[in-house]
């Protein structure tokens, strides 16, 4: 794993060096990082960071925007015509609460974007966390909670409105 996390952060720091209209070799970053070329249809713009990339599945017409942070060890799930703002970060890993074992576990659990979901600039989505098909998570949020099929979502602590 540790490996990984090197060759990754190695790969990651090239591609956001890139000149942004480098659009072959960002693909080809990309899909050492991701383990395939991405679809034609995604549009992943740098500067990125991801500590795996692996695990991360992407649907059709996906736009993930500047400066986003992928931490998929547990798996991230994207949907078809999904929007991430610039600035989200995806987290499905974390450590215990207790702290006799903080520093010797590492816990992790999916997140899941549904179809036409958007995650809005600034937001955090923690392990464990299914965002709804055609959901908005609001500018700012951070979403420790699943959110359902259309709602929106505000907040610090993901108020469904």
């Amino acid at each position: 794993m540790a490996a990984r996390v090197t060759d990754v952060m190695t790969l990651t720091s090239r591609l956001n060096t890139l000149p942004f209209d480098d659009l072959e070799g960002r693909a080809d970053l990309l899909a050492a990082v991701f383990g395939e070329r991405l679809d034609s249809s995604v549009r992943l713009y740098p500067p990125f960071y991801s500590d795996h990339g692996l695990n991360t599945r992407f649907g059709r017409n996906v736009f993930v925007h500047q400066n986003c942070t992928f931490m998929d060890f547990g798996g991230i799930t994207i949907g078809d015509d999904v929007m991430i703002s610039a600035n989200v970060t995806l987290i499905t890993s974390s450590h215990p609460v207790d702290p006799d074992r903080r520093r010797r576990a590492v816990t992790v659990a999916p997140i899941v974007l549904g179809d036409g979901a958007w995650v809005g600039a600034a937001s955090t989505v923690l392990p464990g966390v299914t965002i709804g098909r055609d959901a908005v998570v609001g500018a700012g949020t951070v979403v420790s909670r699943d959110v359902p099929d259309g709602a929106v979502v505000t907040g610090h602590s993901a108020v469904v409105h």
